[in-house]
């Protein structure tokens, strides 16, 4: 029954092809991949590998080792491996990595090597770009969702918010090929308090991130992203259950480090492949301030308490 789901999902969509960015994280990418290859679309779907180069010397014998593992990967329509000759960084790599595949693709769906997905996370995210496709207000697609509960007042399998995310998403060419990397324009968005306060609705992080990047403290392409789309007023789509499950919290990651108990999602168990999805593309005002808790200021403080003790008693 799944195989033949599986074929009538394929001839009614263009499949997405998969871009998985990955560095020194051999145990999480082995993970990520074997979750991936479980997923009812991986064998109609192309794989683009991007490995980082090593950053310094002693990262050498990690990165040889998931460059071999790379090679061993199977189970999907074609596998195409891009290895960098210098270390460009996480940021460099999805920003080059996503353009490149545009030059050829109209849709990616991009996950890192710490990131496991339910086995209909790929019918998920190719269900939603087809669906909202020519609507530019739906900006882009998340596969992670935090545990927000679920609404009274609708029986939708999904809801859009204000913000993006990183954790396994996806996105459409046009929504991405005029993104301002630069941000030009953040001198005038400094003196705009009005404008902050209307980011900020996305979360209390965003300034903080924003300004961190344009002085040179952060290298990130999704706060960037993230500016893009709040500038071109655009939503993403997230799934009540979540289909994705972030394994980075640890010394290792890049980005995630510290506690992770508020990121826990309420993962998806059913792994339906079909799915009820919001007719309109509109902020769904019961998720968007249960985010709103779960990315403000007090939930911030919670967390870094809970990484200090983590650290202190680990």
């Amino acid at each position: 029954m799944r195989k033949k789901n599986n074929q009538t999902l394929s001839k009614k969509m263009n499949i997405a092809p998969i871009l998985l960015f990955t560095y020194k994280r051999l145990d999480t990418l082995k993970t990520t991949v074997e979750a991936l290859a479980k997923n009812e679309l991986a064998a109609d779907s192309e794989l683009f590998i991007f490995s980082d180069a090593a950053k310094v010397e002693k990262d050498e014998v990690i990165v040889k080792q998931v460059r071999d593992f790379i090679k061993t990967i199977t189970g999907f329509k074609a596998i195409t491996v891009v290895e960098a000759e210098k270390n460009k960084g996480l940021a460099k790599s999805i920003i080059d990595g996503v353009t490149s595949v545009f030059q050829k693709f109209d849709t990616v769906i991009v996950l890192e090597d710490d990131l496991s997905t339910t086995s209909n996370f790929l019918t998920f995210m190719n269900t939603c770009l087809e669906k909202y496709k020519s609507d530019p207000a739906a900006f882009s697609i998340s596969g992670y969702a935090f545990n927000l509960g679920q609404s009274k007042d609708d029986h939708d399998d999904a809801y859009f918010l204000k913000r993006g995310w990183s954790w396994g998403w996806a996105t459409w060419k046009d929504r991405w090929s005029d993104v301002d990397w630069a941000v030009k324009d953040y001198a005038l968005f400094k003196k705009d308090s009005r404008a902050q306060r209307e980011f900020a609705v996305g979360g209390s992080d965003l300034n903080k991130m924003l300004a961190e990047q344009m002085e040179g403290r952060l290298d990130s392409w999704a706060i960037r992203w993230f500016y893009h789309q709040f500038r071109k007023g655009g939503l993403t789509i997230y799934p009540v259950f979540s289909k994705v499950f972030n394994n980075g919290f640890d010394q290792f990651a890049t980005h995630t480090n510290g506690s992770g108990r508020r990121y826990l999602p309420a993962l998806d168990t059913e792994e339906r492949m079909s799915f009820s999805l919001p007719h309109k593309v509109q902020v769904n005002q019961f998720y968007q301030n249960k985010f709103i808790l779960k990315m403000g200021l007090v939930s911030r403080i919670i967390s870094k308490i809970e990484t200090i003790f983590q650290r202190v008693f680990k």
